[in-house]
This record gives C-alpha cells, structure tokens and sequence, in this order.
C-alpha cells in the first residue's frame, strides 16, 4: 500500500472525525451502548471502525488479523508481502487468494474503462514521485521508456503464478487494496455476526445497515478545495448509506509543484504523465468498496464527461462527480445516486 505523507495523514484523520461525527444525528439521544468503536493506523494512513456487536465482543483481534493479511498480501512498501516478491521477480511465490480477488477486480474494471485504470501504472507512478521511490526530473525520453512497460493485458495469473511479459513491470494496487480492505473487515464483522457497520480506511466507506441512533450512515464528500497543506476539510454534501461501498478520487490534495507546474498523483496510463483534467473529484458508490476505489480512480483519468458516461452505462455503479466548467464548478449526479442530507 502507498504511504501517505503526514499532511496527508493529517487530512484523513479530520475526514474521518467528519464521518464519525455526522454518523450520529440530531436526536438528542444518547449513543447505544451496543456499538463499538476501534481505530488506528495502518497502510501509512488512519482507519476508523464503528460495529454493533451481537455480544459485546470487541472485534479488534480480528479486524488487526485481517488488516495484516491485506498488508502482507498487497503492500509495495512491506518486504515480505506477496506483492513486493511480484514486483521483485521472486518465481517461487505464488498468488493468495486475497491478491486473486483484486487482480482480478482490477482487471474487469481495466476492461470496462479502456484502460483508465491499470494497477501495472506503478513504473510511472515510480517515475513521477508519487510511489516508493524518490522523484527526481522526468523527461519525455524516460516516460515513453517507462510506459512500454506499463498494460494489464502483459501480465497473466496461471495456477497461482503470476507472469510478467517485461521484468520491469510491477503492481501498483494503491488505487484499489484500501477500499478492497475495507471490505476485508466488512467480511470478517459479517462472519462474526456483524450487520451494522461503518468500516472507513483512509477516506474510503464500507457500511451496512444503520448508526448507532438507528439511521442511515451519514458520510462526507469533501469539497475538492486545492489544499496541499491539508487545512480544509469543508464539506460538499452529506451522503445517506446503508449498504455498499464508496470511494473518492480528487487531485486536489496529492499533488507537487515544481518549476510553476502542478503534478497529480493521477497518472494516465496511455500517456504516461499525470492527468489534470476538467473533473476535481469523482465519488463512486457500489456494492464493495473495492469496486468503488477502482471505478473512482478511473474516473479522474478518464475526465468528466467519460466519467459521467461510464457511471450511466453501468447500473452497478454510481458516480458523484465534481468538476470545473469554464471557472464555475458543477456538480453531476447519478440518476439513482443515494439521498444527500447537505447540497451547495
């Protein structure tokens, strides 16, 4: 998993209070006493979870187990994680069954966009600073280089052995494990009994049923302010959720300048430079928070239009999309995109 920077942190850690705080609304009751609350740090950023436990039992255990299976399975940054042997060229390992169910994910939604999203993005991602290794000046010799080495369709998973047509590809799941680890601990709470949850890891959602004052989940989309300090936290509107995932893409906070330039964190896999388009944020709603996370990122990619075109031809997801129009910003919304409690 990608390590975020502590500005970057900090702004997770105010989204988070934001979420927790709405989830409770203005009933004037006090919170049940039958809903736990565990959170921490993990995959170089915060997580909060909010579960109402059948008995009492807290679940911090397991949720620590199954956080640390995703880490050793799909981390960039963890040595002895499965994926980092993958990028590595260590032909003696072999594809668990967690990476399995997001290769193959990422690969579905790669197909769908057309390539928008790509997790063999990481030699590019690399290039550009925003991964594991130090940014240094880019020159258009290196990324038409780097990017030959860049397409999901060049790598292919047989029998648990994952084979690479270049050495130098690697994965990069960043874009897609935090909201698929969401869903790890959604599963693990379900197996235990759990039905009402608020699962949240670095800004990405999972819930299912209601708060703890017996309504809806109420999570913020932030309003994409170009912060790279990481002061606001101003919200855009308030979604009402009982089940499903959601995921937010926005360039407004991972980004560097140099020589008066801006760079995203959002690298186009087709061109191989960082994509600065019309679009602020896309916030996807789906089943998983896997889905959502993946969708959503290609939606930066892809610009707004493509974005708002994507979520209408596809039922399973819905789009939230924030972007600019001639200096006026905008807001699109899916047809049947969930009730929002606060609107600009």
């Amino acid at each position: 998993m990608k390590r975020l920077s502590r500005r970057t942190i900090f702004a997770l850690v105010l989204l988070a209070v934001a979420v927790f705080f709405l989830a409770k609304q203005p009933s004037g009751k006090e919170k049940r006493p039958d809903y736990i609350r565990y959170e921490g740090f993990v995959f170089g950023t915060t997580y909060h979870i909010t579960y109402a436990s059948p008995e009492m039992d807290t679940m911090s255990e397991n949720i620590d187990r199954a956080l640390a299976a995703v880490d050793r399975s799909l981390s960039m940054f963890n040595r002895e994680s499965l994926l980092y042997r993958i990028n590595a060229n260590d032909t003696s390992v072999r594809a668990d069954e967690l990476f399995m169910r997001v290769w193959q994910r990422g690969v579905e939604v790669s197909r769908t966009t057309g390539g928008a999203f790509d997790m063999t993005v990481a030699p590019l991602v690399n290039l550009w600073g925003f991964g594991i290794e130090e940014r240094s000046d880019v020159t258009e010799h290196e990324v038409d280089s780097v990017r030959r080495y860049v397409g999901y369709e060049m790598i292919t998973v047989s029998d648990g052995r994952v084979e690479k047509r270049y050495p130098e590809m690697k994965i990069d799941a960043s874009a897609i494990a935090k909201g698929f680890a969401c869903d790890v601990v959604a599963d693990t709470l379900r197996a235990h009994g759990c039905t009402s949850y608020c699962v949240e890891i670095g800004g990405e959602v999972a819930v299912s049923g209601v708060n703890p004052e017996g309504g809806a989940w109420r999570i913020g989309i932030n309003k994409p302010v170009e912060d790279s300090l990481c002061m606001s936290n101003e919200l855009q509107d308030i979604v009402l959720m009982t089940h499903g995932g959601m995921a937010t893409s926005g360039n407004y906070r991972n980004f560097y300048e140099d020589g008066g330039k801006k760079f995203s964190h959002t690298i186009n896999p087709a061109t191989g430079y960082p994509e600065r388009k019309s679009i602020l944020s896309a916030t996807i709603i789906a089943d998983d928070c896997m889905t959502a996370d993946a969708y959503a990122t290609a939606c930066m990619v892809m610009g707004a239009d493509s974005a708002k075109a994507l979520c209408e031809r596809y039922s399973d997801i819905k789009g939230y999309i924030i972007y600019d129009d001639n200096g006026t910003t905008r807001i699109w919304k899916s047809p049947d995109f969930p009730e929002c409690v606060k609107s600009e």
